[in-house]
């Protein structure tokens, strides 16, 4: 894949100061541009991805995510790693057909005609079946009306092989081209003529297995971190209140690593919650349970990425963070992704069952206040230490606090701080 960006080079080479984007190069990206916004940009590491260790570039304001991908990534690198599957690249081009006399009978002369239509479909991808891909299934969909303000439809499904792209604008095209021998064939009306979000032809997979014995975390036994894990994960499996929030800690980490990557991350969200709700309730992305003394882990999702296309070509940034992961394929990187999401799952999991969510987390968002407040640098773990001895992180704490110390501090003079006490010890 390196020759899709022969230009690269390392970041220490380009002005960082916007995040690696110039305002000429920001303003031929989106209209009205008026700034540049920045991110974090950081590593999760130890992520053992099918035998190869990587380095996982993840961009987000979100205190612990980076941390607890990092931490369980080591822990399943020790045990083996995750095994992934990389998805194929196929997408789905939508053409709905309105107003046929006979909706059966249209359904089944799409299908006699398929070849037809994929050969149409494929005129407006040309260049992608020349490398392998381009139309190659037809699905059609009857919707019949359930309710009086719904209506009778038809939708064909054109399945399309985009090799490496994430496929949005390959698909529109195709849906667009071949709307009009679709409505022909069916004897209605083209009304709307798009991708799928719900990419359920391109779901990655990946799964880890740990002996319970390796699984003791702070004076909990592994059986019990277990046991209390599965709970929790049939609790989001049964329940969509709790689904809801479990699936969002699993895109707090995956959405991180696509924002860095260039990626649609608004699409992979949709397609990802979409398919949590794929057979009538709204599900967990991820499964646990207790197999052979071993904890084992999955997740499937849709994951719709891509490596070449869009602003993967006129964003440095996004191009030195594909040379730090290698230059994945699509498959590959989609791999990695649902790796990442899983190791955040279940650190967040794992959280929640012993010691609570709030005690590692907030203790890193206490940094952040400690910004907030204006705390020096010099005073931030001190700072850090006196908010949890209080138990309370606020921005109030944070300045009430400063200005005790504030008057220990004589002008002039050098800071030395007792972080382990949370107190000035003295003032050289």
């Amino acid at each position: 894949m390196e020759e899709a960006f022969p230009d690269i080079d390392h970041p220490w080479q380009h002005q960082y100061d916007n995040g690696g984007l110039s305002d000429d190069t920001a303003n031929n990206m989106v209209e009205n541009c008026f700034g540049t916004i920045a991110l974090p940009l950081a590593l999760a590491l130890n992520i053992k991805v099918n035998g190869e260790l990587i380095a996982v570039p993840m961009a987000g304001e979100e205190p612990s995510v980076v941390a607890a991908v990092s931490g369980i990534g080591k822990l399943i690198a020790t045990n083996g790693g995750f095994i992934a599957e990389a998805p194929p690249s196929d997408m789905v081009a939508q053409v709905q057909i309105l107003d046929c006399e006979d909706f059966e009978e249209a359904a089944r002369q799409l299908k006699a005609r398929e070849p037809e239509v994929l050969s149409t479909a494929n005129e407006f991808c040309a260049g992608m079946v020349k490398r392998g891909g381009g139309a190659k299934a037809l699905e059609v969909r009857l919707l019949q009306p359930q309710h009086p303000d719904e209506v009778a439809m038809l939708v064909a499904h054109i399945i399309v092989s985009v090799g490496d792209a994430m496929g949005a604008n390959m698909c529109n095209s195709v849906a667009e081209g071949a709307a009009p021998l679709i409505a022909e064939i069916a004897k209605g009306r083209a009304g709307m003529r798009i991708l799928s979000n719900l990419s359920d032809h391109r779901v990655a997979k990946a799964r880890f297995s740990i002996p319970l014995e390796k699984l003791a975390y702070k004076g909990h036994e592994g059986e019990a971190v277990a046991k209390g894990m599965v709970d929790a994960a049939a609790f989001a499996w049964q329940d969509p209140y709790r689904a809801a929030t479990h699936n969002k800690g699993i895109m707090n980490g995956i959405d991180a690593a696509l924002v860095a990557s260039g990626q649609d991350y608004r699409a992979v969200e949709a397609g990802a919650h979409a398919y949590a709700a794929r057979d009538g309730q709204y599900r967990a992305l991820t499964r646990y349970k207790v197999e052979d003394g071993c904890l084992k882990g999955e997740i499937a999702m849709p994951m719709a990425v891509g490596t070449v296309g869009g602003a993967l070509h006129t964003h440095p940034t996004f191009r030195y963070v594909h040379s730090l992961l290698g230059w994945p394929n699509a498959g590959k990187l989609a791999a990695i992704m649902v790796c990442v999401g899983l190791a955040q799952n279940f650190a967040a999991m794992r959280a929640m069952t012993t010691e609570g969510i709030q005690k590692g987390h907030m203790r890193l968002h206490a940094r952040t206040v400690c910004a907030a407040a204006g705390v020096p640098k010099e005073l931030e773990d001190a700072c850090v230490q006196a908010m949890v001895l209080k138990g309370k992180y606020t921005k109030e704490v944070a300045t009430n606090w400063m200005a005790k110390v504030g008057a220990l501090i004589k002008p002039g003079r050098a800071i030395k701080a007792a972080p382990s006490a949370g107190v000035i010890t003295s003032c050289l």
